[in-house]
């Protein structure tokens, strides 16, 4: 799950199946009660009809949830955290981030920073569209060094300065689940 939509699709089709959830967060849902294997079925089947798919393979959750945090860091957090990636990524999954870097970049086929790269070109992209700061207030928010560093980076991901992307009359965006992925180069 990468939206507050596929948030929404999960908790009705738990409703649906009549299941009590405590927690259905980016990636991952926690249920009150022991679900039989029918139920078990029925929820995989209709999350496949919504285009979601139930993991029970721990390298894959692992990775859904590296891909949650990173999307709630960037999207959905007020502030950027002020430590590395790295530390961050570390303390809140829990495992060390070399083994979690070479598990994503093994299945992913991209490295833990470019997909968060990608990730924050989208929201500069986002943030420039809604032209409500400037670029040097949209470098501190999302955590670069300087403007420079931004529009350098921006530049290699977009092939366009930040000033020229806001001058285009079709700004183009990509949906969250689109970003990051090994075909989106």
């Amino acid at each position: 799950m990468v939206s507050i939509r596929c948030k929404m699709m999960v908790k009705e089709e738990l409703k649906k199946l009549g299941l009590h959830f405590i927690i259905v967060n980016l990636g991952e849902v926690e249920i009150m009660e022991n679900i039989s294997i029918e139920q078990r079925d029925l929820l995989k089947s209709a999350l496949q009809n919504l285009g979601l798919e139930l993991m029970d393979n721990k390298r894959a959750i692992l990775i859904e949830r590296i891909k949650s945090v990173i999307i709630e860091m960037v999207h959905y957090a007020d502030e950027m955290p002020t430590t590395n990636f790295s530390h961050y990524l570390s303390e809140k999954l829990g495992h060390g981030y070399t083994y979690m870097a070479n598990l994503f970049s093994e299945v992913q086929g991209t490295t833990i920073e470019q997909f968060i790269i990608s990730h924050k070109i989208e929201k500069i992209k986002e943030l420039i569209i809604y032209d409500e700061l400037n670029i040097t207030e949209i470098a501190w928010k999302m955590n670069y060094s300087s403007v420079a560093h931004l529009s350098n980076q921006f530049k290699k991901m977009t092939g366009l300065s930040p000033s020229h992307f806001k001058q285009l009359k079709d700004k183009r965006r990509k949906p969250i689940e689109d970003i990051g992925n090994p075909e989106d180069k």
